[in-house]
């Protein structure tokens, strides 16, 4: 059976976002060495724990093996692949006009708390 067409969990890649995500990985086959573990599977099980705030020993055995989603999460994050992910799905978004200039970010570093929230002595103190 095909991992690619399947869906085993409800909270599991949905086919068109799969199709819209997959040609952004690395290839599924490397040049040398053995092929790697299905991309859909393993990218399902980092969706898990992240989604769970789990531990990564804790991801559920239809996923993989726990080292083995571990250890793709971190070369893909070594590797910018998740930064390449994130850029080329805002610039989809954004030529299909689902993403437009008004969306802003607040930087919580540059809010000021209320005095009485900064440890202001109290009068009298």
């Amino acid at each position: 059976m095909d991992t690619n067409l399947q869906v085993t969990h409800r909270h599991d890649l949905p086919d068109p976002t799969w199709t819209r995500i997959a040609p952004l990985l690395p290839p599924q086959r490397p040049a040398t060495g053995r092929p790697a573990k299905d991309h859909r599977q393993i990218l399902n099980g980092i969706l898990w724990v992240l989604r769970h705030g789990a531990a990564w020993r804790d991801v559920p055995r239809t996923y993989g093996n726990w080292q083995t989603i571990y250890s793709r999460f971190r070369r893909w994050r070594d590797a910018g692949i998740w930064d390449q992910i994130l850029l080329a799905l805002q610039r989809e978004a954004a030529a299909d006009g689902r993403l437009d200039g008004r969306l802003a970010m607040i930087d919580g570093t540059n809010i000021r708390a209320h005095h009485h929230a900064a440890g202001q002595r109290k009068k009298g103190a």
